[in-house]
């Protein structure tokens, strides 16, 4: 595993790509600037230069299923959640990438997966959190910092070794036992720790502007988002498919 850092790149993704044939699993390219870094569905991640963490990890993840890839992302989340919880800050997941202290998003996932039969090859899982920075031009509605949080500023060079360590311990188990318990443990622990759960607030169905009220209950063996809707229905739905009004 090495950590490779730049002072600037197109994207780290596209970084570890071009390294896809030779790197080592969990080999790390980080930028201190990114020219063209994305979020979700081609979303644009805004961060200013030098004052965040935006890095890219190459996984060989060669064990799991391509059914079962979301593990991933759990295990990426869950990481996350802990180094923030590390430094005294509340941190929950909000289906199925970003992650969240109180309301307001401090960090972004990008996974792009890429298959050999029926299992994972490789992943590159894009990771941008907030640590230093303090004003936000984009029009995201309520994104914040470790430093607009806690007051503290932090060097990213030290805090991407301790994101790192707080990851990595999560794909160790699931290396070593990718199906049954460790696996259900994952995936309870993601449940868990989701943004919402069990709590009643507004969504809005994408295709139809329909809104309704309903309650997180975790997410089901397609990656979905299990609602349960007023009338006690389970329904599940793909990203993109509702939308949180909060």
């Amino acid at each position: 595993m090495g950590i490779y850092w730049h002072d600037i790149l197109d994207s780290t993704n596209n970084e570890a790509y071009r390294h896809i044939d030779s790197a080592n699993d969990f080999d790390v390219w980080a930028a201190k600037f990114q020219t063209e870094g994305r979020g979700q569905k081609g979303n644009k991640w805004e961060s200013s230069a030098g004052e965040n963490l935006t890095f890219s990890i190459l996984a060989r993840p060669v064990v799991i299923k391509a059914e079962k890839q979301f593990l991933v992302s759990q295990c990426v989340a869950l990481g996350i959640v802990d180094y923030l919880r590390m430094n005294s800050l509340e941190a929950f997941i909000k289906w199925p990438n970003d992650i969240y202290t109180g309301d307001k998003k401090i960090c972004g996932i990008l996974i792009e997966h890429y298959l050999s039969s029926d299992t994972l090859s490789v992943s590159i899982i894009g990771i941008g959190i907030n640590l230093n920075q303090i004003r936000f031009s984009s029009d995201a509605p309520n994104p914040t910092s470790l430093f607009l949080e806690t007051g503290v500023k932090r060097d990213p060079e030290n805090e991407l070794k301790s994101v790192i360590s707080c990851i990595k311990p999560y794909f160790d188990k699931i290396y070593l036992q990718p199906d049954g318990e460790v696996a259900k443990e994952i995936e309870e622990r993601y449940r868990q720790q989701m943004y919402l759960l069990d709590k009643k607030v507004r969504y809005q169905e994408c295709s139809t502007g329909k809104i309704f009220q309903g309650t997180i209950k975790g997410v089901d063996k397609s990656a979905c988002l299990i609602l349960q809707r007023e009338d006690g229905s389970l329904r599940s739905y793909a990203f993109k498919e509702i939308r949180y009004l909060l």
